[in-house]
């Protein structure tokens, strides 16, 4: 019996370990803030409106000149993202993204989301195509690629291109089935149809994707129409800068000002890097420079002294600059100050692109700790057991001591919204098992929060503290706390897949503390310095919930109105999950709770059989 009963315990413990690393997924966002801050801008600003404009051979685009929406001088419509983000090893920086989210942001169907529909388009300004027949051997040509740093579009998805011939109608000309991450590979296009040359072709990208997902991500580059080209005109003879460059700062992306002062040789980074991509058929030399100055009195920083190299063919190589030392005297202690790192390379041919030659990179000190760089590719989310708290904690230093006022969140949207999910933010001097430490050390914890989506500063939620936090120059950690039984599971944070902050990243979902296996970088930021304003929050009424307990704090007894539904029973659990005062519910819907201990407290009745969501309440 007890040799059955220990391998039953063992099989249990495998599960349980089995299941440990199951706890952390990645999910699609579902909302872009970015596009839906610039779509409301867009609006406002008549300039900005659409015109038509009737275009001229040769067309090129490589997604350089603009961000966030297509540029209008070439482009239709502003449903596709134009970012450097969201794109593996492209052909030059900015891509066109497409996914299943509209011009706002949002998910283009909220409810059908097994159903397949046209999503995103890219329709180009009209071309005069009049003067040119069959003979003129024109082709269109463009590269793409699937998933990219999002999420792999189904084969029941796809990207389709299309061409609008004399009487109006599309024709479609080319379509790629969904697939996994690849390489960005080019196709060309023949025009050859009698009924393309005229006055007002155009042609237009479409994907076809589950619209209430944002993971049929799909990116095209380097768009170019003209004639005298043939099916062997591949060559992209272009030197373009690809990903973004490296921040200063060797570990965090964004920092304080003060906290950088203070340590300024341990946080600055070794060196400054930047991808290039030398798209020609045969090696390059080139000669490249870096400069550095402070935006707001236009303060030299550094310029590095001019490099020359050699770039293999058809190879990304990274330029590697010294990091400079420069800093300036700091006018107040809580300060935002802005160096700006250029890098350029010289123009070396004629039909070499300038635009894509030079790239900027601003580095931020503002009021904030921050290992991502601002923007979402996914969502990072953990998968719970009902009746276990789950927690998220993210490791940071101090150079110098200081005052933590609240954080900042970047939340991954849901279907549906999780504006009813509760969750903690604890601020804690070290966790149970990492670092040698016996036991969890919480400096603080406010309860509780709900999530917040709407377009903030910087797209993030931001919480404030009741009481500020006094920290000291040393380690600590700081996250979210999931309570057990509470409808709080899969709560979305957003991640920041071209950071590596994983490193720092713990999470618990079985009561013990386990570094992240997931890459990337959680977008929850430390407000340090002066104090923050909360974002507000509105309460979200459900229908079956239409019931109240009262007061609000309470002392000793607690009253439930049910608005004359019959109630079965009532629970009230701790923040760790654990139950502390349950039953049936008395006839007068009265509960006495005076022998609970002061706290935060989380409520569940039945109503007709159905299960409320939680309600918090503060018990003194």
């Amino acid at each position: 019996m007890r040799k059955g009963l220990s391998i039953a315990l063992l099989f249990f413990c495998f599960i349980l370990s089995s299941s440990l690393h199951a706890q952390e997924f990645t999910g699609p966002l579902r909302y872009n803030p970015v596009v839906n801050k610039a779509n409301a801008a867009r609006h406002s600003n008549p300039i900005a409106k659409k015109t038509t404009t009737t275009l001229t051979l040769p067309f090129f685009e490589d997604f350089t000149g603009t961000y966030i929406f297509p540029d209008t001088n070439k482009w239709v419509e502003n449903e596709v993202y134009i970012n450097n983000t969201m794109c593996a090893s492209p052909v030059s920086r900015g891509v066109a993204t497409f996914d299943a989210l509209d011009r706002t942001g949002l998910p283009y169907d909220t409810l059908s989301n097994g159903d397949f529909r046209f999503a995103d388009s890219l329709t180009s300004q009209p071309i005069d195509l009049s003067g040119y027949t069959p003979g003129d051997s024109l082709y269109l040509s463009f590269f793409y690629q699937p998933q990219g740093n999002g999420f792999y579009p189904l084969p029941g998805d796809s990207l389709i291109l299309f061409v609008k011939i004399v009487y109006g109608d599309w024709e479609p000309v080319w379509r790629m089935p969904g697939s996994r991450l690849q390489p960005f590979k080019q196709v060309m296009i023949p025009i050859t149809d009698s009924l393309d040359f005229h006055n007002a072709f155009q042609f237009r990208f479409v994907n076809i994707a589950a619209l209430n997902y944002a993971d049929a991500i799909w990116n095209v580059d380097y768009v170019r129409l003209n004639s005298n080209r043939n099916m062997y005109d591949t060559l992209v003879n272009d030197i373009a800068f690809s990903t973004d460059p490296s921040f200063l700062l060797n570990d965090y992306s964004f920092m304080p000002y003060r906290q950088f002062m203070a340590f300024p040789g341990g946080e600055r980074a070794g060196e400054y890097t930047d991808s290039i991509h030398n798209n020609y058929p045969v090696d390059q030399a080139i000669t490249y420079g870096f400069t550095a100055r402070e935006t707001t009195t236009n303060t030299p920083l550094y310029t590095a002294p001019t490099g020359t190299t050699t770039l293999t063919a058809n190879t990304v190589q990274q330029l590697t600059y010294p990091s400079y030392t420069a800093t300036i005297p700091l006018g107040g202690a809580y300060d935002k100050v802005i160096f700006e790192n250029k890098s350029f390379i010289q123009h070396i041919s004629a039909t070499d692109t300038i635009p894509n030659d030079t790239i900027v990179r601003e580095q931020i000190f503002d009021n904030y700790l921050a290992y991502d760089d601002g923007t979402a590719e996914q969502a990072y989310y953990l998968n719970l057991f009902p009746t276990l708290p789950g927690k998220i904690a993210i490791e940071y230093h101090l150079n110098r001591p200081d005052t933590m006022r609240g954080m900042a969140i970047y939340f991954g949207r849901q279907v549906p919204l999780a504006y009813p999910k509760y969750f903690s933010i604890a601020v804690y001097h070290s966790l149970a098992g990492v670092d040698g430490a016996f036991a969890d050390s919480i400096i603080y914890q406010q309860d509780l929060y709900n999530p917040g989506y709407m377009d903030t500063i910087n797209h993030f939620w931001i919480y404030s503290f009741i009481t500020p936090v006094a920290l000291p120059a040393s380690t600590f950690y700081a996250g979210t706390l999931q309570p057990a039984l509470s409808g709080s599971d899969s709560l979305y944070i957003g991640l920041d897949v071209n950071r590596i902050g994983g490193n720092h990243t713990y999470f618990s979902v079985l009561d013990s503390w386990n570094p992240s296996l997931v890459s990337g970088a959680l977008m929850m930021r430390p407000l340090l310095g002066q104090a923050v304003i909360s974002t507000s929050v509105n309460d979200v009424k459900v229908s079956k919930d239409e019931w109240s307990v009262s007061p609000n704090p309470a002392h000793d007894k607690l009253k439930f109105n049910t608005g004359g539904k019959k109630t079965n029973d009532y629970r009230i659990t701790d923040m760790k999950g654990l139950v502390v005062n349950a039953g049936n519910m008395p006839q007068d819907n009265t509960v006495n709770i005076a022998q609970l201990p002061s706290g935060v407290y989380l409520v569940n009745i039945v109503c007709d059989g159905i299960t409320s969501t939680t309600k918090k309440i503060v018990k003194e």
